[in-house]
């Protein structure tokens, strides 16, 4: 179902240009947010586990991170705006849900450090993604495009959550 119901446009320019940005820091906040957590254990228990061969350098977690966030900002922005409020609720109800089940990764897998908590749980977080994506992708196709970055790299977060906890037997 693709909604077309139109609020007149875009909002003013200087509305649009405050709506950017307060999507683009309210993600950024989220992974700040992670990133204070992932910062208690990243250094210690972290680098202790056995990790496979695909596991990628430390170094390239903060800005492929970043980035997604930046581009989850931009794509939530674009959908802003364009619909009826009432359309808008469960979209951005989905998208919100979907910054929460990320910020919970982080708590899980590296605050508790629960390798087994954070699989189960990061497979809802793809799953919620992937809908948030196509119900981005509904209203502005740019939107939804902007989504498939993260909704890969989380796919590849999942396969490396289950390689460590198979690897560590935790």
């Amino acid at each position: 179902m693709r909604i077309t119901e139109s609020t007149g446009g875009r909002p003013h320019r200087k509305q649009d240009v405050l709506g950017l940005f307060a999507f683009i820091i309210l993600c950024l906040a989220v992974s700040a947010g992670g990133g204070a957590i992932t910062a208690t254990s990243v250094d210690t228990w972290y680098q202790a586990l056995e990790k496979p061969t695909f596991n990628p350098p430390d170094w390239l977690f903060a800005p492929v991170w970043n980035l997604l966030y930046l581009l989850m900002g931009i794509a939530a922005w674009r959908v802003w705006g364009l619909t009826s409020s009432r359309a808008l609720r469960l979209v951005f109800l989905v998208f919100g849900l979907q910054l929460c089940l990320n910020l919970i990764w982080s708590y899980l897998f590296f605050g508790l450090q629960r390798i087994d908590l954070a699989l189960v749980e990061i497979v809802i977080l793809l799953v919620v993604i992937f809908i948030n994506m196509v119900m981005f992708r509904n209203i502005d196709r740019l939107a939804g495009l902007l989504l498939v970055p993260y909704v890969a790299w989380v796919t590849y977060a999942t396969i490396l959550n289950a390689s460590l906890w198979v690897l560590n037997d935790i």
